[in-house]
């Protein structure tokens, strides 16, 4: 008989939901995780007394009343509001795009008016009835001036290459508001553990065994002989040996420094959106929980090519790697031992209150154990 009811491969943010809820169902779990540490890519680290986040921003946001009960029964969450700064050159502007980016912009524009009268006319002057890349769907929405300053420069890094190489769905469409308000996002639910959120994901696994630094995939044969079910959460390709190939990834580089100053940039998240900037912005860790440490941690982000054996980020979901996805799906799903949870095995970015809704609802289909 086999020792564990389920074995789940992954200690982030999906694994975990998915551990706790079967350990209530009264499943007796193992959890493996590749890292030394539990979290994922929502590690964090604290350093001179900062919660620092090890790979990139992450803000809890959410309109689901259901996934936000449920995140805050495991942590206490700060009430950060997120209002990224656009760096351009010598100029910076607002984000996401409303009236104070608008009135800075352009300096004959104070009303939401006028500012919908000049969008619209930036628009109509360079319009494509049918746009053939990201360029052209961008201007669309918002014009040349927007589009030159505060979009293209930006996409160009994340992506690496020109916008005219890039499909116009990738931008379906720009947050534009005609009021003063930076909250950049629209959710009625936002903030940040306030003791971080490895803290989260230990006080969901409480309880349920955990095996770091223990990497599925070399030790496959061996931990499947330990459970009758599977949840995996990396890559799909990766657990069938990429034997239809490689999806194709962009992944990220971090330099992080702790700096002899209180505040270096005072805002949580400066992108520079300028093309000549290599990074892509500049995280100053301690904005996230309001600190008032003598010292700061900051952290340059810089997109990066993906190869064998980097922290794979974005999906490109162009139509190649979309083919090619629908063929290891077609094998997932007829695969009885295994159930696929999480961004990687469904090769989608998400944000992290879809994480914990598609966990949640993946495990309702599990009934509780006899």
């Amino acid at each position: 008989m086999p020792k564990y009811d389920y074995l789940i491969v992954g200690a982030g943010l999906s694994g975990a939901v998915c551990a706790h809820e079967l350990k209530k169902k009264g499943y007796n779990c193992l959890v493996v995780e590749k890292r030394g540490q539990v979290g994922g890519n929502i590690y964090t680290e604290n350093i001179e007394g900062i919660e620092v986040h090890k790979y990139g921003a992450h803000i809890f946001h959410t309109s689901d009343k259901e996934v936000w009960n449920y995140v805050c029964r495991f942590a206490e969450f700060n009430n950060f509001v997120n209002s990224p700064i656009a760096r351009y050159k010598d100029e910076c502007y607002n984000l996401p795009f409303n009236m104070n980016t608008f009135t800075k912009l352009w300096r004959d524009v104070f009303t939401p008016a006028e500012a919908a009268k000049r969008i619209e006319e930036e628009r109509g002057r360079d319009f494509k009835e049918n746009p053939a890349n990201l360029e052209e769907q961008a201007i669309n929405l918002v014009g040349k001036t927007i589009y030159e300053k505060l979009i293209k420069g930006y996409t160009e890094k994340q992506w690496g290459r020109t916008c005219k190489d890039l499909p116009a769905h990738i931008i379906k469409r720009l947050p534009v508001r005609l009021t003063f308000d930076n909250n950049y996002f629209n959710d009625r639910y936002q903030g940040i553990p306030e003791e971080g959120y490895t803290k989260l994901i230990e006080n969901m696994l409480n309880g349920t065994e955990v095996k770091l630094n223990c990497d599925f995939l070399k030790e496959k044969e061996t931990l499947l002989k330990l459970a009758g079910k599977i949840i995996y959460t990396g890559p799909v390709d990766e657990y069938y040996g990429f034997c239809y190939g490689a999806l194709e990834y962009r992944s990220l580089r971090f330099e992080t420094e702790v700096l002899d100053t209180p505040d270096y940039q005072g805002n949580a998240v400066i992108n520079y959106t300028a093309a000549d900037v290599p990074f892509t912005r500049i995280i100053e860790h301690k904005h996230f929980a309001f600190g008032r440490q003598p010292k700061t941690v900051i952290t340059r982000e810089y997109p990066a090519c993906w190869k064998f054996g980097d922290e794979p980020y974005y999906p490109v979901n162009d139509k190649k790697n979309g083919d090619l996805y629908a063929k290891y799906a077609l094998l997932a799903k007829a695969d009885k031992k295994v159930i696929f949870a999480g961004r990687l095995a469904a090769y989608k970015y998400y944000d992290m209150d879809d994480t914990v809704r598609a966990a949640l609802d993946l495990l309702k289909e599990i009934p509780e154990k006899n």
